[in-house]
C-alpha cells in the first residue's frame, strides 16, 4: 500500500466542488485558531494556565484549539484579554 501525503490527500479531496466550498468556508475558524494558539504559546502557556486565567477548563481550550467548539463571542474576548491582545472582527 502506498502512502500519500496530506497534500496529495487535499488536493484530490479539494477537486470536489462541494468539499472545496465547505474546506474554504471553515478557512477563518481555523486562521483565528491558529493564531490563538501561536500567541498562547508565544506566551509560554499551557492549556491549563490559560484556562485558569479566564476562568474555565482545560477541555474547554483544549476543545477550542482542536476545533470541536463552537465558542460564544464572550470565551474569544476572554482568550484575548488572558493573552494580552485584541480581538478584531472586520465585515469586509
Amino acid at each position: 500500500m502506498r502512502t500519500k501525503s496530506y497534500k496529495q490527500f487535499r488536493k484530490r479531496l479539494l477537486k470536489d466542488k462541494k468539499i472545496k466550498q465547505a474546506y474554504e468556508n471553515l478557512a477563518p475558524e481555523f486562521a483565528l485558531i491558529e493564531i490563538i494558539i501561536r500567541k498562547r504559546i508565544e506566551k509560554g502557556l499551557t492549556q491549563k494556565e490559560l484556562a485558569k486565567k479566564i476562568g474555565t477548563k482545560q477541555s474547554a481550550v483544549s476543545r477550542f484549539e482542536s476545533g470541536t467548539y463552537n465558542p460564544s463571542f464572550s470565551f474569544l474576548q476572554k482568550i484575548a484579554n488572558a493573552l494580552d491582545t485584541r480581538l478584531k472582527i472586520s465585515l469586509k
